[in-house]
């Protein structure tokens, strides 16, 4: 794949670090390699983004800021973050790709030259998908169990690659 990637956006819980359940910032640990992931989009001048939904925010369990503060300690250019409640119909949740297409307007960049990483099939594959993105799955998280046991629930699409880690996800990307 020749590397002319416009931007990568990476899911958290479960992509980044934990287990794909919801972690306080305060409390979040990334993954040993994600930091070095995240150190070779960097050398490779790959534009990054956070790319979650959080509707604890709704719950008042965590803030929008916190969640900001965190994802600018790793050095990401923007968090796009979904706060609303999972019954809520909104644009911005993912598997619909508001929070995309709200970057690509504001950033001005064509959807189809970015990558999402992420471990839910059902989510960050489909939103990917629905945008023409490359769609990269990683088998952290949820990532095995989207394989499998939750198949179903995204099986119109396929990942473009399906990696053991964030890391192993950059390097095919920048291969």
């Amino acid at each position: 794949m020749e590397n002319k990637l416009a931007a990568v956006f990476i899911d958290r819980d479960g992509t980044i670090g934990g287990d794909g359940h919801f972690i306080h910032p305060k409390n979040f640990k990334p993954y040993p390699f994600s930091k070095q992931a995240l150190a070779k989009l960097d050398a490779h001048g790959v534009r990054r983004f956070a790319f979650t939904n959080q509707h604890r925010i709704s719950r008042g369990q965590a803030s929008v800021e916190d969640f900001q503060q965190e994802f600018s300690s790793y050095g990401f250019e923007e968090a796009l973050i979904c706060s609303h409640n999972k019954m809520e119909e909104r644009s911005c949740r993912k598997p619909k790709p508001g929070m995309l297409q709200e970057a690509a307007r504001k950033f001005q960049f064509d959807l189809k030259k970015c990558a999402v990483i992420g471990d839910v099939g059902a989510t960050d594959m489909l939103a990917a998908d629905e945008v023409g993105a490359i769609k990269v799955l990683v088998l952290t998280g949820w990532g095995k169990k989207s394989l499998d046991a939750y198949r179903n629930t995204w099986q119109a699409t396929e990942a473009d690659f399906v990696a053991e880690n964030l890391l192993e996800a950059v390097e095919w990307l920048l291969d």
